[in-house]
């Protein structure tokens, strides 16, 4: 026997009601001109709890609802779209809103499509709080990267740390022309036991700073500091036709910046400085703690020359004479006995041929 038409239409009625309420997506329709809400599945009123039937408003439920700016949109039959945050069981839920016509009806309504996105909000401030993270990590990486070539390049010259850089290792390399500075202090045991440390140590890198600067004005290359010992080099590791010059430019100047900061320094620094020029070998040596280091008689015989000298003296070898002795005041020491190197003549550096060249930037 079949069913009466008014009991199927009563039983399909109750069927999409179920269908509706079954789906994990809050629905509603709206009135399109007070904006209120007239009918809503369970789910929509799950997460807007004060929602009444007639009397609830758009503009109540989304923050974010801009009448005009809704009515401009479905006209030109787009979706218009908002998220917004609800709390209905004291749990915050995102939710994507989306607002479209209502299919068939009568006056215009509005169909409001509520979707939880909770779970992708969780997901992209992960994906964002990571990212963030990884940048954070990689800008400390560089910062650490440059931080490491800064003291690579204060131990091997920029060409050696290219060459270590690129390939892992470096080549012994042998300087035909090339020249070499030893300085260091008068007294300095005697002073860094009578001073206190840490103003004697700012005055000490103050000192070497400025030397740093007067090299480089001159293409040179400072190879290393040993306690208040200096060691600096021309001619490597790029070849430099006036690596005797100009090292003893380097010389006769850091002298000159001593004698000027003692007149206004509480320490009073007296250096004294060998210069030798010929052959040398350089490398870096060390497998776990590098240094680029030079080798050679030339080496040598300026570590023997510089304790030869007076305070604030300049000694060069014979070597380095041949090469200035027509651009710089030169005075012969005589014959000396070095040790490693039998007699040996001795010549002092005491100035330019232009002793009033005092335009260096000290």
């Amino acid at each position: 026997m079949n069913e009466p038409a008014h009991d199927i239409s009563m039983n399909m009625e109750h069927f999409r009601s179920l269908l509706l309420d079954s789906v994990g997506v809050g629905l509603a329709v709206v009135d399109p001109a007070s904006h209120k809400v007239l009918l809503h599945n369970a789910m929509f009123g799950e997460w807007f709890p004060d929602v009444v039937r007639g009397t609830a408003s758009l503009t109540d439920l989304l923050p974010k609802f801009d009448a005009e700016e809704v009515a401009s949109t479905l006209a030109d039959n787009r979706a218009w779209k908002c998220e917004a945050e609800v709390k209905p069981k004291r749990r915050v839920i995102s939710l994507a809103v989306e607002l479209v016509p209502a299919e068939g009806a009568e006056h215009g309504e509005i169909m409001v499509q509520c979707q939880n996105i909770s779970k992708i909000k969780e997901l992209e401030y992960m994906i964002e709080s990571y990212s963030k993270m990884i940048e954070r990590q990689n800008r400390d990486l560089r910062k650490e990267k440059e931080r490491v070539e800064k003291l690579l390049l204060n131990i091997m010259p920029q060409q050696v740390y290219e060459e270590w850089k690129k390939f892992g290792v470096t080549t012994p390399q042998r300087f035909d022309d090339a020249s070499v500075l030893m300085l260091d202090f008068v007294g300095f045991t005697q002073m860094s036991l009578a001073q206190e440390p840490t103003k004697l140590i700012s005055e000490l890198n103050d000192i070497f700073t400025a030397f740093d600067r007067i090299v480089e004005q001159f293409s040179c290359e400072r190879l290393k500091t040993i306690g208040d010992a200096y060691v600096a080099v021309s001619g490597l590791p790029e070849a430099n036709p006036d690596h005797a010059r100009n090292l003893a430019q380097v010389a006769l100047l850091l002298v000159r910046y001593l004698k000027r900061r003692n007149m206004m320094s509480d320490f009073e620094w007296k250096c004294r400085i060998g210069i030798c020029s010929g052959p040398v070998i350089g490398s870096v040596v060390g497998v776990q703690k590098y240094v680029y280091d030079i080798f050679g008689p030339g080496v040598n015989l300026a570590a023997r020359l510089e304790p030869l000298c007076g305070p604030m003296e300049i000694l060069i070898s014979e070597d380095t004479y041949r090469l200035i002795k027509n651009d710089f005041r030169i005075t012969d020491r005589g014959e000396h006995e070095i040790r490693g190197f039998g007699i040996k003549k001795v010549y002092g550096l005491e100035g330019d041929m232009s002793p009033a060249n005092d335009s260096f930037g000290i």
